[in-house]
């Protein structure tokens, strides 16, 4: 029996190998009749294959392997130029050649950073924000192109499991309590503990019969996220004015308290992450044929499912901790990439964590420079590109769901 219809998550059977997919891997089969693997393409119109369909899906696959060789390339390029740039903006001006000599001079000559007034800038402020904000992009895109493989939707983001909302409550609760005044670590730790606890929660609700329904995960998700949003609004009336304010900002998504502690500690988190979802990220191309088809060939849904949550939550806490709530980047890169280089988690998951790190790279740059010695929220930038991009991506999950946008 189908599930139900919700807006923007496609209907499907939960448990059978036609899945409703928005650009589903499909199985090749050798001369001897056994599955090798999947090869991400375009079924045929009408879902029929038809013989003599092998070359084209060589073909097509080895295309797609030159764009995402090329989409690294350019990404690469462009992280350059975004970490350049930004270290060389500030309240006073820096060119990228002095951003460059400091790095010779610091990092490979041994050179004190605090002797200089212009090394002591870039080592000190630049530098630990420009490395937080790449990290922090890349842990939500990267999320983000998990948590769209595992819902088969293109409209799936982190903050559909609570994520983010939980993070809210934890550092809404820490900052009314005036501990993140005197125990300034307590305010990323509360943040990332209530990310994992309301994680667990909504897991622990959408089992139903042993199992966790993909179904069950978001519309839990959408409930906890209301909850919690009252929670976050209840402490707020709590709050003193200092507290508000304080709250109102890092929901909005703020950089301005890097550092390099900050700054090493995403970094372990996002480099875990990211082997757990490369190590994955085959078997979730896998799982878009439906759940029996991908128990058929050995992989163990319910437990990818909940290490893929794991890894959703893991990356998604550590970033909204240390850079406040941040939307929209897990939505975009994915997509954007998609178009380009396919549906295979094999290129989108590295090729996410690239174009996160660039997007939120020039968000920040535009948060610093727009309004002169002004320090904008980043979240306000990346939900202007957001925002429009979701309602295009709506539109089209309706027009190819059959409904009348």
């Amino acid at each position: 029996m189908s599930s139900p219809a919700v807006p923007g998550l496609r209907s499907f059977p939960e448990d059978h190998g036609g899945r409703t997919h928005y650009d589903s891997p499909t199985l090749t089969a050798p001369a001897d009749g056994g599955t090798t693997g999947t090869s991400p393409q375009r079924a045929a119109p009408g879902g029929d294959q038809g013989p003599g369909t092998a070359p084209a899906s060589t073909g097509r696959t080895g295309g797609r392997r030159a764009r995402a060789l090329l989409t690294a390339a350019v990404l690469c390029a462009a992280l350059v130029l975004v970490i350049l740039i930004s270290s060389s903006l500030g309240q006073f001006s820096t060119s990228p050649g002095q951003v460059l000599d400091s790095l010779r001079r610091v990092a490979l000559g041994g050179a004190d950073p605090l002797a200089d007034r212009l090394d002591a800038t870039l080592w000190t402020i630049r530098f630990p924000r420009t490395v937080l904000a790449l990290l922090v992009g890349a842990c939500l895109a990267v999320a983000g192109t998990v948590m769209q493989g595992l819902f088969a939707n293109p409209l799936a983001e982190p903050s559909i499991i609570g994520v983010s909302a939980g993070a809210s409550v934890g550092a809404s609760l820490v900052i009314v309590a005036g501990a993140a005044v005197t125990l300034p670590w307590t305010l990323p730790a509360a943040a990332f503990a209530g990310a994992l606890l309301v994680t667990a929660l909504v897991w622990s609700l959408s089992r139903t019969g042993g199992r966790a329904v993909v179904l069950a995960l978001v519309l839990t998700g959408i409930a906890i996220n209301a909850v919690a949003g009252a929670a976050t609004s209840f402490l707020v009336f709590l709050g003193d004015t200092s507290s508000r304010e304080q709250i109102i900002f890092w929901q909005m998504g703020t950089l301005s308290n890097a550092t390099w502690q900050s700054a090493g500690i995403t970094a372990a988190v996002f480099l875990a992450g990211l082997l757990g979802c490369l190590a994955i990220r085959g078997k979730i191309d896998v799982l878009a044929l439906g759940d029996r088809s991908a128990s058929a060939m050995g992989i163990p849904v319910e437990r990818l499912r909940l290490l893929a949550i794991l890894l959703v939550c893991v990356l998604t806490g550590v970033a909204v901790a240390f850079a406040g709530v941040i939307s929209f980047v897990g939505l975009i890169v994915p997509h954007t990439l998609r178009l380009v280089v396919g549906p295979s988690q094999r290129y989108l998951v590295p090729l996410s964590a690239l174009g996160g790190a660039v997007l939120l790279g020039l968000a920040d740059i535009a948060a610093r420079t727009v309004i002169p010695f002004a320090d904008l929220p980043v979240g306000v930038f990346t939900a202007l590109v957001g925002g429009p991009l979701f309602l295009v991506l709506l539109r089209r999950t309706l027009r190819g769901s059959g409904v009348q946008a």
